[in-house]
């Protein structure tokens, strides 16, 4: 999980950083919502490269203060890149399929990220955990896009088409794996679970 988040993060590092690098339509966003595509670019590579860590029990244990302020991070970044893409899915490629799919992405991704934040604020462990497992399963969005985009394309479906499934397919599955791991991990004894 950690690499391939890195691996995504990377790449979005380098399509911010190189003029021309990445498809045609994010070219297009450059030129005419270039606000947009950098906060959900450059947010979002943030909290792919900060998330995974988030989950590393051994560092909660031995660096709170760091698990802390890298949370804080993943925060800012979550919020960065959820309104990007918030912004970025009113002109999505192929019609109403993706703005929807896309803009549903982002605004559960706010959300379970803010509800991360009110549970710890809250001194709620236990939902916290709960709730950014389930933000971290749709910052892991931007990596399954990138697995199912290039399979459909081997197994020749019209990119288009290709495009629509995919605005939904490379999210709600994360959610539903997310879920099941969360359904399968009881909750502290004494502990509110959300």
């Amino acid at each position: 999980m950690a690499v391939l988040a890195v691996v995504i993060a990377s790449y979005a590092m380098t399509v911010l950083a190189v003029p021309g690098f990445g498809p045609p339509f994010v070219q297009q966003r450059r030129a005419t919502m270039p606000l947009a595509l950098y906060a959900h670019l450059g947010g979002g590579a943030l909290a792919m490269g900060l998330g995974p860590w988030q989950f590393n029990a051994r560092i909660r244990q031995r660096a709170l203060r760091l698990h802390r302020w890298t949370g804080r991070g993943y925060l800012f970044a979550v919020l960065l890149g959820g309104l990007g893409g918030v912004v970025l899915a009113t002109r999505s490629e192929y019609g109403l399929v993706t703005h929807v799919g896309f803009g549903l992405l982002a605004v559960l991704w706010l959300g379970t990220t803010a509800r991360a934040y009110v549970s710890i604020r809250a001194r709620d462990q236990v939902s916290h955990r709960r709730w950014m497992t389930r933000s971290f399963a749709l910052t892991l969005a931007a990596v399954t896009l990138r697995v199912y985009l290039p399979l459909s394309q081997i197994a020749g479906i019209p990119f288009p088409d290709a495009y629509q499934v995919v605005s939904w397919l490379c999210w709600v599955p994360n959610l539903l794996i997310a879920e099941w791991i969360l359904l399968r991990s009881p909750a502290r004894a004494g502990a509110v679970a959300v």
